[in-house]
């Protein structure tokens, strides 16, 4: 086994664990006390994920979501903890996006009152970097969805269709490749819980599978043609392809516009309403300051989801 610590006090604008792993950006990590995504805080607790070996670089086994090694993460006396079955600590950084300086990215925020507000109440908050494959799949599950359901769904998947890794006398379960979840039916998946989504998964699955498309190319393409391209998977429309680019990919920029953000526009931002989707998205992104509007748009959601 391997370990390691990172002072927090060296992070730029500190870490929330709490808040960065259960505010509905990542469904790929667990904690181990089983109460992930019950609203309960519980300090100290650990958080575990299973990466391919390639999660820092973003190449291909990461984005197919590949087996490889486990990870934990807890908070305990001023430092990030880690223990692995390699050394952790960069794709650790990467994961969690330890190298954003959050300071900076609040500061070069807007003068909003709702945005300020959601920065101070849930400060040490970072987005994400979650494998593309896990991540699209993640999404596709989350359609009309609880956070908390959408963490059962994932963690069946992984449970019924990844590979198995024993760990610290543990199992834990990698998310399945796709090539993995590909030999799903969908009547298998519908009878998990997937439900109307059960073809969906199915199908991109198949598509990544065969090589006819992949998450992790949308990398490199101009934001609004990455999240165009993110669609032609079964079951990615706008609002996912945003969730993607935004907890996965780099982009920012992405403001998904889920339940919680249309409400906010009808609330605060009502001159950012303009009839469709990309047009909205362009409006909010401008309002809550362009470059990292995603982060503000994650503030933003779970400061309204929590009732903060």
């Amino acid at each position: 086994m391997e370990t390691g610590t990172i002072p927090i006090d060296e992070l730029a604008g500190g870490l929330d664990l709490y808040r960065t792993l259960e505010s509905g950006q990542s469904y790929l990590w667990r904690r181990e006390d089983g109460e992930m995504y019950t609203d309960t805080v519980a300090p100290g607790a650990w958080y575990s994920t299973v990466v391919g070996s390639d999660a820092v670089s973003g190449g291909s086994d990461a984005a197919n979501g590949s087996t490889g090694d486990v990870i934990r993460v807890r908070i305990r006396d001023g430092d990030l903890e880690w223990e692995s079955t390699i050394d952790a600590e960069s794709p650790v950084r990467r994961l969690l996006r330890l190298a954003d300086d959050l300071e900076a990215i609040v500061a070069a925020g807007p003068d909003d009152p709702l945005l300020r507000e959601a920065y101070e109440a849930h400060r040490g908050m970072r987005l994400v970097a979650d494998p593309p494959f896990g991540c699209l799949i993640s999404f596709i599950c989350s359609a009309q969805m609880r956070v908390g359901r959408i963490h059962t769904m994932v963690s069946t998947l992984a449970r019924e269709y990844g590979d198995e890794i024993d760990f610290d006398g543990e199992t834990y379960h990698a998310f399945p490749t796709p090539e993995q979840l590909a030999t799903a039916t969908e009547a298998e998946l519908r009878e998990l819980g997937l439900g109307y989504r059960a073809p969906y998964v199915v199908r991109t699955a198949e598509m990544v599978a065969g090589g006819e498309a992949h998450p992790a190319e949308a990398r490199d393409l101009p934001y609004e043609d990455a999240r165009e391209y993110l669609t032609r998977f079964v079951g990615v429309g706008d609002k996912v392809a945003d969730c993607v680019l935004l907890f996965s990919l780099d982009f920012d920029e992405a403001v998904p516009l889920d339940t919680w953000i249309k409400s906010a526009i009808e609330e605060y931002y009502p001159d950012c309403d303009r009839g469709t989707y990309a047009d909205t998205s362009r409006a909010l992104r401008e309002r809550l300051g362009g470059e990292y509007a995603g982060y503000a748009q994650t503030y933003v959601f779970h400061h309204l989801r929590t009732g903060a």
